[in-house]
């Protein structure tokens, strides 16, 4: 990895969640944390979840700052009152480790790399047997470790079964800390030694907030609505062009029962190629989005709208219940027909345009 590739745990575009300096939108999760602490009551196992780019990690490395930052009460007369939050000054010591990376009282767990340099698309049983040497060693100051696991659904099945051993059997005044976007790929003994945690979308002026602490200013309305509240969704379509590609599979549905030919060539061909990887996966992700909003637009009946003219679309395409079952199915198989595209390397241009004319024709039915 050089110097200039985020991190495993870290959304590029993003400041890692370590030099984070504030968390928004998520006030409620920080009270049940520094209540759990001021009551003597702070779990062993904590399980961080909710939508991916919320703000888990940065929660996770505030609370390790803090634990790690935080003499225990002394209980005498003279005792500093409770802590009324879980904020550590830039300046202080363990701020400045951690920043720097250098805490002795920390580990964090993520994927490495294997033989070749390459990062490893799932956490091993060697990343996790950290955990041994890591506990093994003599604590300094008052005792106090923290492992933050990020994220812990990549883990493969060795690493989870050693997670579960020191769940099972934590030191003294551990704290693990596991983030994770789909804790249903958990093994269910692991959620059960972890009291779990669930962040929130960010709205209103925390997802603006939250954006402009990232490099993002003014965000657009295609850009809060089509990132459904994630921070990490929104810097992704920021880099991406997510909403110019949105807006163009608008119009291109806009003139079913056919579909625009000449702008959906354009876009899939705009996939294809060397250096295009990333705007084929945007494109991807922004058709299944697009058949999500129109299921939901069945049942529900439009949203606000992320460009224009997407309301009258949506309503057009999906009138009723019926239809939003059928593009919930849809949206299955496309979903499979990608994976299977990306795993035998089927050109990307081809599949861009199957996925769009087998919406076409599915819309067919309902117009």
């Amino acid at each position: 990895m050089t110097d200039t590739e985020p991190l495993p745990d870290q959304i590029e575009g993003a400041p890692h969640p370590r030099e984070t300096r504030h968390l928004f939108g998520q006030e409620e999760a920080e009270s049940v944390l520094l209540q759990a602490y001021v009551s003597d009551r702070l779990h062993h196992g904590w399980l961080l979840c909710g939508p991916r780019g919320v703000g888990k990690a940065t929660l996770a490395w505030r609370l390790a700052r803090f634990l790690l930052a935080t003499p225990p009460p002394d209980g005498g007369m003279f005792a500093s009152p409770p802590p009324a939050s879980l904020d550590i000054p830039e300046d202080h010591p363990v701020a400045r480790r951690l920043r720097a990376g250098a805490d002795g009282g920390l580990l964090v767990i993520r994927r490495g790399h294997d033989d070749k340099g390459r990062l490893r698309r799932v956490i091993t049983v060697d990343e996790m047997r950290r955990l041994h040497g890591f506990f093994g060693l003599s604590a300094a100051g008052d005792g106090r470790r923290v492992v933050i696991v990020d994220a812990a659904d990549e883990m493969n099945p060795n690493a989870a079964n050693a997670l579960l051993k020191a769940l099972e059997e934590p030191p003294a005044r551990a704290t693990l800390l596991l983030v994770a976007h789909q804790p249903s790929r958990l093994l269910p003994t692991i959620r059960s030694r972890c009291r779990e945690l669930r962040l929130v979308p960010l709205a209103g002026q925390d997802f603006t907030s939250a954006l402009a602490q990232a490099g993002v200013s003014e965000p657009s309305v295609a850009l809060a609505e089509l990132s459904g509240g994630s921070v990490g969704a929104a810097i992704a379509l920021a880099q991406g062009g997510g909403a110019e590609i949105y807006a163009q599979l608008v119009q291109i549905f806009q003139g079913l029962p056919r579909v625009d030919r000449p702008r959906t060539l354009a876009l899939a061909e705009s996939a294809a190629g060397k250096g295009n990887e990333a705007r084929f996966d945007l494109i991807l992700t922004l058709l299944d989005l697009f058949l999500a909003r129109l299921a939901r637009a069945g049942i529900l009946g439009p949203g606000p709208e992320a460009v224009p003219g997407e309301a009258a679309l949506l309503a057009r395409m999906a009138p009723d219940h019926g239809a939003a079952r059928a593009y919930a199915a849809l949206a299955q198989r496309l979903g499979a027909r990608a994976r299977h595209g990306r795993a035998v390397n089927l050109d990307p241009a081809a599949l861009v345009l199957d996925m769009v004319l087998q919406t076409e024709a599915e819309a067919r039915a309902f117009l």
